[in-house]
């Protein structure tokens, strides 16, 4: 099994500051639908982006020196569940790991606080002979 990992970390106002200055066109340029929903609920929205911003860094990170290829943050979507981990969901077409179907798993830790939003991720692709 091969490993791969990336990791991220944002500054919470560089995301709050982005939203003010270019507003919706930021957050559809970069979020999905679902996870700007998510964060709107959540008290801490600014750094609920962030940390999943950072996310998204990290897996294009990691899915690159998987893959070489290179993904874009509409494609990743980091999905929320209230007392359980995050998830990945990739919205990729025409991929190299979809084109020669070599599954792979993945998985995620995002952790904010008041200054920091932070990721990691690890995708584990087994071993091609």
């Amino acid at each position: 099994m091969e490993i791969y990992t990336g990791i991220d970390i944002v500054e919470n106002e560089r995301i709050k500051n982005a939203v003010e200055r270019l507003g919706d066109k930021f957050l559809h340029r970069v979020f999905t639908e679902r996870e700007i929903d998510y964060c709107k609920q959540k008290v801490s929205f600014y750094s609920c982006l962030a940390a999943r911003f950072a996310a998204k860094e990290a897996f294009i990170k990691a899915y690159y020196q998987a893959f070489k290829e290179k993904l874009f943050f509409k494609q990743i979507e980091v999905l929320g569940k209230k007392n359980s981990p995050a998830e990945i969901l990739l919205h990729i077409e025409n991929s190299e790991a979809k084109q020669y179907k070599i599954p792979f798993k993945s998985s995620i830790s995002i952790s904010h606080e008041n200054k920091f939003s932070v990721a990691v991720v690890v995708i584990y692709l087994p071993k091609v002979q």
